[in-house]
């Protein structure tokens, strides 16, 4: 019996994509052997709202992935009203594949560092593994609960993860690249050209609607 593919999800604002973002989910899709989706939030839960509307963002993120097929856009927490919870997000893609597919949450490890302030993040586990995109440098503490989560679940990327739906948390060594949608956004709003650290694509789109000109949004 074949195990099926496993589905990952990269969440966030994408406000606006840059290489941070696509170089992280092209290094889990090839260490996890998984077809990557991009899933910008709607209404982000926990930081500002973006400064650019959802179809705009959209529209980047298709910039961004033309001429691939490794990651994919998926824009259901788009089209959800109210607070994009991630829990919301992955009780809905596992009544669609079933149990048995393996789903992957990609998380960068400050974020996975937080968990613990997400809603019902308890229920994360039982709906996905959680894989956690690390990097050089030293990593932030994890509170006891967490700790207690990552005792129990944690696997290695060679182990038995894929015979489950959900359950494991893996972390995965990435490039660090470090670029941020902040620091972007303030090169854009001083009147710079964040060229190299987003896709000229994508960087030829802003500049032609003058987007982030007022230096506002969301983090990521």
């Amino acid at each position: 019996m074949n195990t099926p593919r496993p589905l990952a999800l990269l969440g966030g604002t994408f406000d606006p994509v840059h290489f941070g973002h696509l170089r992280a989910a092209w290094e889990a899709a090839e260490q996890l052997d998984a077809e990557v989706h991009l899933l910008p939030a709607n209404v982000p839960p926990h930081r500002p709202q973006p400064a650019v509307d959802a179809a705009g963002r959209v529209e980047l993120l298709r910039l961004a992935l033309a001429g691939q097929e490794r990651l994919r856009l998926d824009t259901r927490e788009l089209q959800r009203a109210g607070p994009s919870y991630t829990v919301d997000t992955l009780y809905e893609l596992r009544a669609e594949i079933g149990p048995q597919r393996p789903l992957v949450l990609l998380l960068g490890m400050d974020a996975f560092a937080a968990l613990a302030s997400w809603n019902r993040w308890l229920q994360l586990f039982e709906l996905a593994h959680i894989a956690v995109m690390d990097r050089p440098g030293p990593a932030p503490a994890f509170p006891a609960e967490l700790q207690a989560q990552v005792a129990a679940r944690r696997a290695g990327l060679d182990g038995d993860w894929r015979g489950h739906g959900a359950g494991r948390v893996l972390f995965l060594d990435v490039t660090a690249l470090e670029i941020s949608a902040t620091a972007v956004r303030g090169q854009l709003a001083a009147g710079l050209s964040p060229r190299y650290l987003v896709p000229d694509a994508v960087l030829g789109e802003i500049q032609r609607r003058g987007w982030y000109r007022g230096g506002s949004g969301a983090g990521d």
